[in-house]
């Protein structure tokens, strides 16, 4: 048990900043992606409005899911930085101290702050491009003289 919470300690900052990183870019990559098309999608070349959702919705779920889940990953490392600083406690043999417990503590919430962080770009770019999704629907309906009441 030592030897996990001893490889714990050494790299949970890098596990799960990383993974904020790797979701980062994802979210980049998506958001940019996904701007350039919903910009420069010509709708009136869709015979029905399914094929029209197909493309506008593409990778809309990753971007929701990375902003719903950020805050879930750094939660994660502030968790397991607690539980380390605990253990750390409980080895300690009685000799506390007080700087270095908050210290610890600090330095596990930052995992808390850099999944927030990730989290509402996120979801503000998501709520923006469900917009341009909403936008594009309705030139389509616009040009095909289809109205829908979402019923």
């Amino acid at each position: 048990m030592s030897q996990l919470f001893d490889f714990l300690h050494a790299y949970i900052d890098y596990i799960i900043l990383g993974l904020l990183a790797f979701m980062s870019f994802l979210l980049v990559w998506f958001v940019i992606e996904r701007f350039i098309f919903l910009s420069r999608v010509n709708v009136a070349k869709y015979e029905n409005i399914h094929q029209l959702d197909i493309d506008l919705n593409r990778n809309l779920t990753i971007i929701s899911t990375i902003g719903s889940n950020a805050p879930y990953v750094g939660l994660l490392g502030t968790v397991i930085g607690i539980l380390l600083t605990f253990y750390e406690l409980g080895n300690s043999g009685g000799d506390i101290d007080a700087s270095a417990i908050m210290l610890n503590l600090s330095l596990a919430l930052k995992a808390t702050a850099v999944g927030i962080l990730v989290a509402i770009p996120a979801m503000v770019c998501y709520n923006g491009l469900n917009r341009k999704v909403e936008v594009n629907r309705l030139k389509w309906q616009a040009l095909n003289g289809t109205h829908h009441t979402g019923e």
